[in-house]
Order: C-alpha cells, then structure tokens, then sequence
C-alpha cells in the first residue's frame, strides 16, 4: 500500500486570528518612547529644545547617575500657566504649531508635543512652572496628575527620575553611568554652540562640571567666536579661520578648522540649520569635498558651520529625534558649503602671519588670456606653462613668467622683459655673494623686509628648506612642497578659464543602467556636455558613453560615467571630474616643482615666499603636508633657557 504524502507534517500551527482594535494610550506612549527617547541624552536634548523655545537665557541641568536616575532641566524662560500643565503632558499637545503651514515652516525647536508624553512613559516626571503674572509656582505629576503649590522663581523646571523604570529591558542597553553622561554633556555642548547668548550649567551628583556663560552681550559673530572657545577650546579657534558666505537665499557661517587640525574621527563635525543640530549627508559631503584638495586620507575636518535658510526650503520633521532633515534642494545646500569653506580656506594662513603688517605687494601673474569657450588639452596645457621634468634651478622663473621663453633664449628678457618689469624673474645661480633684494621689486620697497608675513630668507638647508627670519621669529618652509602648491594652483587657474575638451570614442562604451542612471543622464545632458562627456540613451536599459573629457580617454570610460551620474543624482556636478583633473594637475605640478638638493640663490628663495604669500591654499602641498612652520622666539629662548 502506497503510503500517503501529508505536505502538513512539520510545519507549525497557523496562529489564531486577533481581531483589530485599537492600542491602547500607555502603549502608545511607550512606543512613541522607543523612538524619541534612546537614552538619559535623549530625554535632556528634548528638555533643553523646551527651554530654548520658551526664551531662556540661564538653562542648568542636574543629572545623577549620568542621567539615569535623575535629569533636571531648570530654565528662566516664560513658564507654563497653571491651567494649561495638564495639557502640556498629553501626547500631541504644544504651543508651537497650529496648523499645517506653520508644520512646513517650523521656526522651532520642538514642535511636535510628543516630548513630555514620551517620556513620562518611561520615567517619573513631575513638572513645576510659574509665569510671570502667577502668585507663585505650581508642580504636577505625571503618573497621578495632581497638582499643588511649588517654590520657583519664573521659569520652568522639569525632572526625571528613574528612566525606564516601567521598561527593565530597555534600561539593560543602557552603558555606564560615565559613558551616558559623556552624551550628556555632548547634547548640551550642541546646544551651547548654537546659542552663546543662553548660559548653560551641568552639575552631576552636586558637582559642577560644566559651565558656559552667556554672551549675549557682544555682537552675534563675537559671541559665536567666544563660545567656541569656550566649549571646545582656544585651540580651536585659533587653527580655525571665519566662514561667511551666502548664495542666494542661503548663508553659510561659522569657523572651519584647518588641515593641520584635522583628526582621525569625525568627533569635531557640528553642523546646525537655523540653529538646530544635525547630522546630514549633504553638508558633510561638501564639507569634505571643500578639504580634497587640502586634506588627503582619512584624516577627518573639524568645523562648526550654521546653515540659515528659509525654514519652507527644509524639512525638519522626518526623524522622530529632530537630527536629520531633509533639504528641497539639496544640490544648492551643497554648493552653498562647499563654497562657503573653499572660500574660507583659499587664503592662505602666511596672509595673517603678521598681523598688523602691510599689505603683501605681490605681482600679479597674468597668464595669456584665453577665451572662455574654449578648450584645453590639460597634457599640452602644463608643458606649455613650463612644466616638465627637465627644469634646472635656473629656470626656475619661466614657471612664473608671464610670458614663456623659446628653446635656447635667455630667460625673460629674451621676450622684452627686464629685472624691474619681470613678473617674479630669478637671477641665475652664480659663485658670487647674492643681494638679499626681493627679487622682481625694487631696492628701495616701501615695505620693510621684516613686514613680509613670511619674512626674508637667510638660507637654505641641506637643500630641502628655507630658512627665514620674520617679526615673529624663524620661518621653516619645505621649499619643494612649497613650489609644488604654486605651481598646482596656477595650472588650475588657467584651466578653469577654458572648457573641458572632449574627444569622442571610436566605439562607445555602452553598459547596463538603472532606471535612474537613465534619468539622470537624460536630465543633465547639458551638465555633462560641459563636463566634456556625453553619455546618451542607447536603449531603454542602456546607456553609451560617446565622448569623455581628453585628458581621461585612456580612462575606464564606464566607470567615470556610473561615478558621474551617481554624483549628479546628489551632489554637485563636476565634483568627480574635477577630482580627477586636480590628481592629473597635482602630478604635473610635482614633476615641475623644484627638487630637493637644489641649490637657490636668496632671490629665488625669496620669490618663493612672495608667492607663497600670495598663492590659495599654500600652507599645504597638493598632498595635504604642510609647506611651512613658525618658530615664535619665545620658543626659540625656551631652547636656550633665556630668561630664566
């Protein structure tokens, strides 16, 4: 007998069906916890939003056991009417918004009024509040809703003990008490930065561990400045330089800390949007995409940059904790930072070296015009400015002429210019003793050798640095990295004043896209015209790659594409081919650049500084190092134990 196949066996039971019905509140509450409230920062974040919103100028926050046991938020804002504390702790109750257009133009901290609901849930809170008209406070507990007198001056004070009392499991995850505290102080430090008018006090198990005062007496830009230097250090501020840029309706401000300050984590990154802390994609791409050119490898930027704009051009209510936001056109806000830094960081420190100096006399280095539609072979560009392997020290003037000398002539007076007109020409290197005059200005320059930011040279050593003497004390300078940056940063000038030039393939390149690589290609074939690539649909899931920038023809014309329209579906346009010339042009740079154990006569050394002095971005190479140090000569004494 054929025994019979039961396709049942082994599987389990269907559950029985529940009917739908409705949650009921305390679960509610709880689950909105889970998302609002991770740990003791959580709940302090949302106090403080509270507090910032109701114009306080003095916040104190009291936590013990890192915030497990207790988080008390004091404020000295307007207060909470006695007849409306009730409300104030149901689910979806706020003063903030009444209707859908104030929601699409949030203008405050908090305005959800999930907050105290939250996390009465998962928590002993109990609120006390007195406004200016009332006789004296009143305080209310959430778990019974009784009410009764309380002592306060005007202003709002709410507690919170035991977190996640009612929720065992949940306070499992939480870490040790001084690792919750450390987040703790890291949201009030947020909080700090974007409010220096607001004085902030944390004090832990009765000690006083933080304290900022308010700034709200100095203008806005000053107060910013102080309050950083307050909450993360003099250093800071000081290996920092001003941001301040605005595009169209945006505007970009804050302090961007230079390479040499970058880190190894991301821990020094704050980034606010009309005043409210967050982490987002698009500002930290390009805050990173601005220090490429600076910063190479893994080192992280530091920086604190407020981002204004109008709040109908942002959404901020597409995370419960308020950290993310969501930008109507993030391609803008890109821009808007990544030129804010560039910009910032463009001038060069050696610019403020002295301060108080006369202004640098540079010459101005007038590379022949070209039209701008025209277009540029980037190989034949650099040998066309000089730049080869081949250059002796003598030559070291045709980098900076403002006109090439032909095979075989002497120099720049070979093309009609003399030692006073030439743009930085160089006196080759001779056995007699060299003047110590600026080379390419007169003898008798109004301005003192001692006025030059970075200084005049005195020598060279062991071939590799100059050795100078400014009003600070001694200057060291790489001089190889140094002429490296200049010479990168004039190819780049002359090159960004022409188009790309394209060369089309023989065969094109065709390759399998998504349905938005397809979009993408289709929106932005104007933007990838000027980019020197033409990328056209070769079928409905296909796409060919018919011309690329002629510099990258013997590129992987695919994968330039893929990385082309992955950066225009989020991010600026020419970021990854621009990427790409500055690697071609950094290497060009570096095999004209003069060499190591090169023998510079004072003239030439000099020049040098000059154009330092003058050049974007030469505090360092094109590989992220520095290109020069001071020695101030205070240290200088402490060497030899002056003064003691």
């Amino acid at each position: 007998m054929t025994p019979t196949l039961n396709l049942n066996e082994g599987r389990a039971a269907a559950p029985a069906r529940r009917p739908i019905r409705e949650l009921p509140d305390a679960l509610i509450s709880q689950i909105a916890a889970g998302e609002v409230v991770e740990r003791p920062a959580s709940v302090e974040r949302e106090l403080l939003d509270n507090a910032l919103d109701a114009g306080a100028t003095q916040i104190t926050v009291r936590l013990l056991a890192g915030g497990v046991r207790l988080i008390s938020v004091e404020d000295d804002g307007a207060g909470i009417a006695r007849d409306e504390l009730p409300i104030a702790l149901k689910r979806h109750a706020t003063s903030k918004i009444a209707s859908l257009a104030e929601l699409e133009a949030v203008g405050t901290m908090g305005f959800r009024g999930e907050a105290l609901a939250a996390i009465a849930s998962v928590g002993e809170l109990t609120l006390i509040s007195r406004t200016a008209d009332a006789a004296e406070a009143w305080s209310i507990d959430a778990a019974s809703g009784e009410m009764r007198p309380a002592a306060r001056a005007v202003g709002t004070t709410v507690e919170v003990r035991e977190l996640f009392f009612s929720t065992p499991a949940r306070r499992k995850f939480l870490k040790t008490d001084a690792t919750e505290l450390a987040h703790c102080l890291e949201a009030v430090r947020r909080h700090a930065l974007s409010r220096p008018d607001v004085g902030f006090a944390v004090w832990h198990e009765g000690r006083l561990i933080e304290q900022w005062r308010s700034w709200r007496d100095l203008e806005p830009l000053r107060a910013h400045e102080r309050r950083i230097a307050d909450v993360l250090g003099e250093d800071f501020l000081a290996q920092s330089v001003a941001v301040d840029h605005r595009a169209g309706p945006l505007r970009v401000w804050g302090r961007a800390g230079v390479p040499d300050a970058a880190r190894s984590r991301a821990d020094g990154q704050f980034a606010f949007v009309n005043g409210r802390f967050v982490r987002d994609k698009v500002i930290a791409h390009a805050a990173r995409s601005a220090y490429e050119d600076v910063l190479h490898g893994q080192r992280q930027p530091v920086y604190v940059l407020h981002l204004e704009i109008d709040p109908t051009r942002v959404d901020v209510n597409v995370h419960p904790t308020k950290i993310e936001v969501r930008f109507r056109d993030g391609r803008e806000v890109h821009q808007a930072v990544r030129h804010a830094i560039e910009n910032a960081l463009a001038t060069p420190r050696a610019a403020f070296a002295g301060a108080e100096s006369a202004p640098v006399a540079s010459e101005t280095i007038n590379f022949e015009k070209k039209p701008p539609n025209a277009s540029v072979n980037w190989s034949q560009a650099a040998i066309d400015l000089g730049v080869s392997r081949g250059h002796e020290v003598r030559d070291l003037g045709a980098l900076w002429q403002t006109e090439v000398p032909t095979p075989g002539g002497a120099g720049p007076q070979a093309s009609g210019s003399t030692p006073e007109n030439a743009s930085l020409a160089f006196a080759a290197p001779s056995d007699a003793q060299p003047s110590v005059a600026l080379a390419g200005t007169a003898a008798s320059s109004p301005t003192p050798a001692d006025d030059w930011p970075l200084g005049r040279a005195l020598a060279q050593l062991h071939g590799v640095y100059i050795l100078a003497e400014n009003r600070h004390g001694l200057v060291l300078v790489d001089m190889h990295a140094a002429h490296e940056r200049i010479v990168y940063e004039r190819l780049k000038n002359q090159l960004d004043q022409a188009a790309i030039a394209s060369q089309p393939l023989l065969i094109p390149a065709t390759f399998a896209a998504t349905p938005e690589e397809v979009a993408t290609a289709e929106a932005h074939a104007a933007a990838l015209s000027q980019l020197g690539l033409e990328i056209t649909p070769f079928s409905p899931k296909t796409l060919a790659v018919r011309a690329v920038p002629a510099a990258l023809a013997q590129g992987d014309a695919v994968a330039l594409a893929r990385s082309v329209l992955a950066e225009l579906a989020q991010h600026e346009a020419s970021t990854v081919v621009q990427r790409a010339r500055n690697e071609l042009l950094a290497t060009m740079a570096c095999h004209g650049a003069v060499r190591a154990n090169r023998r510079l006569t004072l003239d030439e050394m000099n020049a040098l500084l000059r154009q330092m002095e003058a050049t974007e971005r030469s505090d360092q190479c094109n590989h992220g190092r520095p290109t020069w140090r001071q020695i101030s000569m205070r240290e200088l004494d402490a060497l030899f134990l002056r003064g003691r």
